[in-house]
């Protein structure tokens, strides 16, 4: 197991089991305006979360950095497999910015590569890279990823379109409809979702856990949601939800047209661009203004173009960074 870092004044522990919920809470708000990160977590949310990792342990893979008795950051590693390229070894860190600028950073970040290796030295894959994230408003974090060999892969965008009016008259293909979600199509729709995607870059086979993690999610409302259905398949899907914690800390009414997928053989059709249609007059209908998602702007198949012609604006992007594991 990879020693703990050493910076004078600052003490580091691992995962100390879910008193450290709160911790990350707190972290995370202190942390998320200087790195560009609209978000609302609480303790709960982090905790279930977590209670579905696959492929990380908190025991063994996360650090924490303490200042007088006190948490301070948090990092955290894991693993994947992309069902058709590379093994990735993945780590973040979270650090409250008044505690900046004094090597906690670069310790984390030096033993959350140090772990990693312990874990990829166990496997035996073709092609093993490290990668990280960052808003690309997060100045100290591209400076560290630069300097320390990451280099640019990939990129993402949240979008938000600011009005849910004058929208364009949409209608599905003849042969699909819109039906009410009902409980017991709830598999089925999650793996159309996750078939959708298997051609999309970076694309890992979900696990049962997963599953578990996607019926556990906290704004789960399906009166929300818009699936088309050819028959028995789902055609195309749009699981939308309000986040309304996020919304109060905010002060704004936005709703969110999430895990927007359309299944082969109905691409092309306008199959997405009607259910997003239905999907904010859906989300008006509840006292929603504006409406948002995120989106991998390299998209195969031209979901970010498709956003943009149905009034989405970019407020922020993030980039993914890689570098070969040694």
């Amino acid at each position: 197991m990879s020693d703990l870092p050493t910076v004078q004044g600052v003490a580091f522990r691992r995962f100390a089991g879910r008193d450290d919920y709160t911790h990350m809470e707190r972290i995370i708000n202190a942390a998320k305006v200087l790195d560009g990160d609209e978000r609302s977590d609480t303790a709960e949310d982090i905790e279930r979360y977590y209670s579905h990792l696959v492929r990380r342990d908190p025991a063994t893979d996360m650090l924490f950095a303490e200042v007088d008795g006190a948490p301070v950051a948090y990092s955290r590693v894991w693993w994947d497999q992309e069902e058709k390229g590379p093994r990735t070894y993945s780590h973040i860190c979270f650090i409250d910015p008044s505690h900046r600028n004094r090597g906690i950073g670069t310790a984390m970040m030096t033993w959350n590569e140090a772990r990693l290796g312990e874990i990829a030295a166990g496997h035996a894959a073709e092609e093993q890279l490290l990668q990280v994230f960052a808003n690309d408003v997060n100045a100290s974090a591209r400076s560290l990823f630069a300097a320390t060999g990451y280099a640019p892969t990939t990129y993402e965008a949240q979008m938000v379109r600011w009005t849910v009016t004058d929208l364009p008259d949409e209608s599905l293909p003849d042969g699909l409809e819109i039906r009410p979600v009902d409980d017991r199509k709830l598999r089925a729709i999650w793996e159309a979702d996750a078939e959708a995607f298997r051609d999309h870059w970076g694309f890992v086979a979900p696990t049962e856990e997963h599953y578990q993690e996607f019926l556990d999610f906290p704004h789960m409302d399906i009166s929300l949601w818009k699936v088309a259905w050819d028959g028995d398949r789902v055609a195309g899907q749009v699981r939308s939800f309000i986040n309304g914690e996020e919304n109060a800390e905010y002060g704004r009414k936005r709703g969110y047209t999430e895990f927007i997928s359309t299944g082969r053989e109905w691409r092309r059709k306008g199959v997405a661009r009607a259910l997003i249609v239905a999907s904010i007059e859906e989300l008006a209908r509840r006292g929603m203004e504006q409406v948002g998602l995120g989106v991998h702007t390299e998209n195969p198949n031209g979901a970010y173009q498709l956003y943009e012609s149905l009034g989405y604006e970019v407020v922020s992007s993030s980039t993914l960074y890689r570098k070969p594991l040694r």
